[in-house]
């Protein structure tokens, strides 16, 4: 049963509702004024108050006060001789589970402690079935986020409300060390100074664990790993000032899996976007994804003012080679064209098969100048490469270069392609083997070779 404090100046209805109280099977502790009732309060636990409304200095209404500001888990009920509705409604308003009239019948005392401890019962499955659904609800929309820095956010932020940790710094592995996901809470110099410690600690941990002798004024750091089945995918670190609550453990772990599991999700959506993104010939990027990444750039230069440019290249002749060694070779042809491109740019550069015998290059940084040298390269390290030698033919082949800057040659990506597509036609009608710089009096091109805005 429950533990009641008793709060009343006369001795004799100390007893009576003592007894009463007892006889139900509560402990009782029974006190005869305010300073007694809160040295009691504080020196104990209890699950309910029964104070009478009038006591010597002070009066009942002080008695709920400090117990609801100070244990607002305690339900108090009141007791009092004054048969009036307004101290009723103070009561009630101010936090009173019950008001009781004097003289107060057994039953009624009775009645009245465990409607309010039911009461109380009820609140407290509330609060904790609210937590619930509020950290499912934190769950799913974790497991759901397929943006890399919205992921962290949302998983810092969830992290720091329900576990109440001072600091979060999430850690992740990408095929790699472990490195710094996201945080909350934290200077950004302490992140960094904790980084390769973290890594370091936690490289290959698959079960929660404590740490020490970190940097940083946390009085307690504890470890949650972020795992999917057998593949351990980051870890969580939780920092906190002071004692941990109780269910941190439970909430971190609910919380961890479903990092765990948007990182796998994650993954599997990029494979599935590079797949659409990817020509499945030569496996360099396809239009789509040129278009996308066109968008792209020409924001990015517009809010910084940093050039890039395009390079639109077509094979000479390559006709003749499908026409007298098939297909088969023709394609053949076409992949390791890709991968000599690749060779000619920086890690950073986006090649593209555009279609057909057709690849565009987008040299990100790169104004016309550095362009016309890149495009140079790309010309003479085709004209001097043997393709296929494995298929005992060794072909020779040669390209036509086209070279458009943003935003020197045009302001948006529909005219910047057709400013290179048409500077590379004028090499095709030309001698081939060469490299063009856009300009403006370039001839228009034919109706087939139209390029998509």
């Amino acid at each position: 049963m429950a533990q009641i404090l008793l709060v009343d100046d006369e001795k004799m209805a100390r007893t009576l509702y003592g007894d009463y109280l007892r006889a139900a099977g509560h402990t009782v502790v029974a006190v005869g004024s305010f300073e007694e009732f809160r040295e009691a309060l504080n020196a104990d636990t209890y699950d309910a108050v029964v104070t009478d409304l009038i006591l010597p200095g002070t009066d009942g209404m002080e008695v709920l006060r400090y117990s609801k500001e100070r244990y607002p888990g305690v339900e108090v009920v009141v007791i009092t001789g004054l048969d009036k509705v307004d101290p009723a409604v103070r009561a009630i308003k101010s936090g009173a589970a019950e008001y009781l009239v004097k003289p107060v019948a057994p039953e009624a005392l009775e009645h009245a402690v465990r409607r309010a401890l039911t009461t109380r019962d009820l609140l407290r499955e509330n609060a904790s079935l609210r937590q619930y659904v509020s950290l499912l609800e934190m769950g799913q929309r974790i497991a759901t986020t397929l943006d890399r820095e919205r992921l962290a956010l949302a998983v810092a932020s969830a992290l720091e409300a329900q576990t109440q940790a001072q600091g979060v710094l999430l850690l992740l592995r990408e095929g790699g060390p472990l490195k710094v996901h996201g945080h909350n809470g934290m200077a950004p110099e302490l992140v960094t100074e904790l980084e390769p410690i973290l890594c370091s600690q936690l490289q290959g941990i698959r079960t929660p664990r404590s740490l020490d002798s970190l940097p940083g004024d946390f009085e307690h750091v504890i470890a949650f790993p972020a795992s999917d089945a057998d593949l351990s995918l980051g870890q969580i670190v939780l920092f906190f000032s002071r004692p941990p609550p109780e269910n941190v453990p439970e909430v971190a772990g609910f919380l961890s899996r479903h990092y765990a599991m948007a990182l796998r999700n994650m993954g599997r959506f990029s494979e599935v976007e590079d797949l659409a993104y990817m020509d499945d010939l030569t496996h360099l990027y396809n239009m789509r994804y040129l278009h996308l990444v066109l968008d792209r750039e020409v924001k990015a230069s517009q809010q910084t003012d940093i050039p890039f440019s395009l390079l639109f290249m077509d094979l000479d002749h390559f006709k003749a080679v499908n026409d007298t060694h098939g297909h088969l070779v023709g394609s053949r042809l076409l992949v390791e064209v890709g991968r000599v491109l690749k060779g000619c740019v920086r890690e950073r550069d986006v090649v593209v098969r555009y279609g057909g015998d057709e690849y565009v290059v987008l040299l990100r940084n790169t104004d016309s100048g550095g362009a016309l040298k890149v495009a140079e390269r790309i010309r003479r390290t085709m004209e001097n490469h043997h393709f296929i030698p494995r298929e005992g033919i060794s072909l020779s082949l040669t390209t036509c270069v086209g070279v458009a800057s943003f935003p020197e040659h045009a302001r948006d990506k529909g005219a910047l392609l057709d400013m290179a597509d048409r500077a590379m036609y004028r090499g095709k009608r030309g001698t081939r083997n060469v490299v063009y710089m856009a300009a403006l009096d370039q001839e228009a091109l034919p109706a087939e070779r139209k390029v998509a805005g």
